[in-house]
């Protein structure tokens, strides 16, 4: 292997890894912080996707952006409501509004199950264009992706400092002292829940628009890859403070994308994939574990 095709690798698996990395802190988000088990990922990631790309095709490329944040904000009201109001299981809750949102997206896309964006302008095709000025037009699903990682991440850090932020955290920690300091857990939760659900939304999203097109399995094992992802980036920096833990989710997408690129590069078959997943989701869970249980 050639040393440009080493750097081609490299980018490859960066470009994913940076937008399967929004996934992973929503569910640093929704998992670490809050410590609720949201299932709905694969869903909410599809309805990022379909609702980003069918913007873009009507000829808004800019408001697919918050379109479909704003999407995955609904899903995550609901997978709130839905455990807070309706005495439903997390883990139901989630499977539920999972179920729901496979209609839900089928019908977006017009009873398809693939929608093309090969004629439509995107996010991605305007900073192509004005990178071309530059010659740096072959790295801009690279410069798009590490500006909405970088953006998301610093105001994820800003959000979890602020009272707001504190109380929810405070309540994946202990809802029972939160209850006593006249913090509202159903709130917090209902917040956490829609911001973590909006990452999941851009980052199908973002993955659309890279890849120029969208079918209705697009999410499909998304939160088993942002699971490991998230086990990955504990495994590096997650004893360390808020700031370095939220660069370890971007560091352990980016890990999980490499090992899944090189992978794919050594020809191993695409239905071996969800088994390499599940593969990295168990050392990176059982590691840690071993390490302890062996004597010093």
């Amino acid at each position: 292997m050639g040393l440009d095709q080493i750097l081609a690798l490299l980018q490859t698996a960066l470009e994913l890894g940076l937008i399967s990395s929004l996934t992973v802190l929503a569910l640093f988000l929704s998992y670490s912080m809050l410590n609720v088990c949201d299932l709905s990922t694969d869903g909410c990631f599809t309805l990022g996707a379909v609702v980003g790309a069918a913007v873009a095709i009507s000829g808004h490329p800019y408001l697919s952006i918050p379109a479909a944040m704003l999407a995955g904000v609904a899903s995550g009201f609901i997978t709130a409501i839905l455990q807070t109001k309706m005495g439903v299981n997390s883990l139901l809750a989630g499977i539920i509004v999972n179920t729901g949102l496979y209609s839900v997206n089928i019908a977006i896309m017009g009873g398809s199950s693939i929608l093309n964006m090969n004629k439509a302008d995107t996010v991605f095709t305007a900073v192509k264009s004005a990178l071309s000025k530059i010659n740096l037009s072959e790295q801009y699903k690279l410069v798009v992706a590490a500006a909405a990682v970088i953006i998301i991440a610093v105001l994820l850090g800003l959000f979890l400092k602020t009272r707001l932020g504190l109380a929810i955290r405070a309540t994946g920690d202990n809802p029972d002292m939160v209850r006593s300091s006249s913090i509202n857990p159903v709130f917090t939760t209902i917040i956490g829940l829609c911001v973590a659900n909006s990452f999941t939304a851009l980052s199908g999203c973002l993955l659309a628009q890279a890849q120029k097109s969208v079918n209705i399995d697009i999410g499909g094992g998304m939160v088993t890859i942002a699971l490991a992802s998230l086990l990955i980036g504990n495994v590096f920096l997650g004893k360390k403070k808020m700031p370095l833990r939220i660069a370890g989710m971007v560091l352990g997408a980016f890990v999980f994308r490499l090992v899944y690129t090189i992978a794919l590069r050594f020809n191993m078959p695409a239905f071996m994939l969800k088994l390499v997943s599940s593969v990295i989701v168990v050392a990176a869970i059982s590691i840690p574990y071993i390490k302890q249980q062996l004597p010093l």
